[in-house]
């Protein structure tokens, strides 16, 4: 939301100025915008107001704004003071492969469940970029990951009370690489494979190619049917169950320790191995009890995370958490996928892991603030729909009075917005009735998207038939 950034705010972000002055402000300036701690179309202070509170002068802090209009990250407007910006603008960071008209940029995507960068993202790839030299002398392949990152990702099971050896972790090229390389090492051509419906679509992409056949289990937006998946488990006898029990994607829903527990208890009676997917597991947005991850109730259980929901969709670095010992079939699946994820990005993760200023705070606290302005909306302007506040994750999984969604889509589409029919979600067909939404755009963006779904659900008068829209991607 357009506003101006107190000047206290900026000189308490800045810290002690050096000299010369002008160029350490432009130069902190432009890596606060970059890092995203000073909100991109936001009005800079008063020249008078920041030069008062950092003690400089205003030649100074006029030299500093000239300097942060040359590099692209500010811009003048006639008589409205220096407004914060990107170099390019942010159209730059769009991937037309994202959309599926590419010749309407202007498109809003409310297909990506994927927020905006961490604070202090920027600051994290430059110490990384700074520790980079120590590595090039060598051949720089780590296959399985850094030493340093496996073991901060060893430690951060540790801390959530599960003890992990770095001999445990295995980084991969994103959490999808993961659950491709753990379907590899697990099933072959006829094995049975059971998930949850609706389900992260890509993740049942990435069984069916290494030949399993899938079989589902409802999930309904109140919780899971504990009784139907050990019904399912045992009548199937399935060798894998892809689970996401953290923040669930697309309904948002927790499973708690006496839930994982239970199902714990199926999982053993069948021998089924848990391929549980924790991308989501660190986007806890309320106060609440944190349940054990999977694996404290299922030892045998294959644990799946990585960064890019919980920092930045860019930042492509995975992993995998297996039972101690049992490394060596996961390790063969994942050299057969590529040898090792970039360097850099690597380094990026352990930096954010091990202590970076990383404001991973903040970003809840937006993504809090986003949900509640995307629910409140919705409840006010489209009462009908249903759907429950997640305690944590990355969307609102909407229920619609009628088995419409494919149809709103379209009609959404044609006023330039994209969301995501639950169809998408359903392995085997369904879930017509159901749209997710991500809260991950700025509130100005999710209101305007209210707007365009008020008005298309309006529109569509009692017409439900529709072919879903093709979708390139799904995050």
């Amino acid at each position: 939301m357009s506003g101006t950034i107190p000047a206290g705010r900026v000189a308490g972000l800045a810290g002690e100025p050096t000299t010369p002055a002008f160029a350490w402000l432009a130069s902190r300036l432009a890596t606060l915008i970059a890092d995203g701690r000073l909100p991109l179309g936001q009005r800079l202070p008063s020249e008078r107001d920041l030069a008062a509170a950092l003690g400089l002068s205003r030649t100074t802090v006029t030299r500093a704004y000239g300097a942060l209009r040359e590099a692209g990250y500010a811009a003048a407007r006639q008589g409205a003071g220096t407004w914060t910006r990107v170099p390019g603008g942010q159209a730059r960071g769009h991937d037309r492969a994202l959309l599926p008209q590419p010749d309407r940029p202007s498109l809003m995507d409310l297909t990506c469940a994927s927020p905006a960068a961490v604070p202090g993202l920027a600051s994290a790839y430059a110490s990384a970029a700074a520790a980079l030299p120590a590595y090039l002398t060598g051949h720089g392949y780590f296959p399985l990951g850094l030493p340093e990152l496996r073991e901060a990702i060893a430690d951060g099971y540790r801390r959530r009370g599960l003890p992990t050896t770095s001999e445990q972790v295995l980084v991969t090229s994103g959490a999808i690489a993961g659950i491709a390389a753990v379907a590899q090492a697990l099933l072959g051509a006829g094995d049975r494979a059971v998930v949850e419906s609706p389900v992260y679509p890509n993740a049942v992409t990435s069984l069916r190619r290494a030949g399993a056949r899938v079989v589902t289990v409802p999930v309904d937006p109140g919780g899971w049917d504990l009784d139907a998946m050990a019904a399912t488990l045992r009548q199937a006898a399935p060798r894998a169950a892809y689970l996401i029990p953290d923040y669930q994607n697309p309904t948002g829903l927790l499973m708690d320790d006496a839930q994982r527990a239970r199902l714990a208890s199926a999982l053993a009676g069948t021998r089924t191995t848990a391929i549980v997917d924790e991308s989501h597991a660190a986007l806890r947005l309320d106060e609440g009890p944190v349940p054990a991850p999977m694996a404290a109730h299922s030892p045998g259980t294959i644990t799946i995370g990585g960064a890019s929901k919980a920092f930045w969709g860019g930042l492509r670095v995975g992993w995998l958490r297996v039972p101690d010992g049992q490394a060596a079939p996961f390790t063969r699946a994942r050299l057969g996928l590529d040898l090792g994820a970039p360097i850099l990005e690597q380094l990026v993760l352990t930096e954010l892991l091990t202590g970076s200023d990383a404001d991973a705070a903040q970003q809840r606290q937006r993504l809090r603030r986003q949900r509640d302005a995307l629910a409140s909306a919705l409840a006010e302007r489209l009462p009908q729909w249903r759907f429950r506040l997640p305690a944590g994750g990355l969307s609102l999984w909407c229920e619609l009075p009628r088995p419409a969604a494919a149809a709103l889509a379209v009609e959404c589409e044609q006023r330039g917005l994209v969301i995501t029919p639950g169809s998408v979600f359903a392995p085997e067909g369904g879930l017509a009735s159901f749209v997710r939404l991500p809260y991950t755009r700025p509130v100005d963006d999710l209101l305007a998207a209210v707007d365009v779904l008020e008005a298309s659900w309006q529109a569509l008068d009692g017409r439900d038939a529709a072919s879903d829209p093709v979708r390139i991607l799904i995050a």
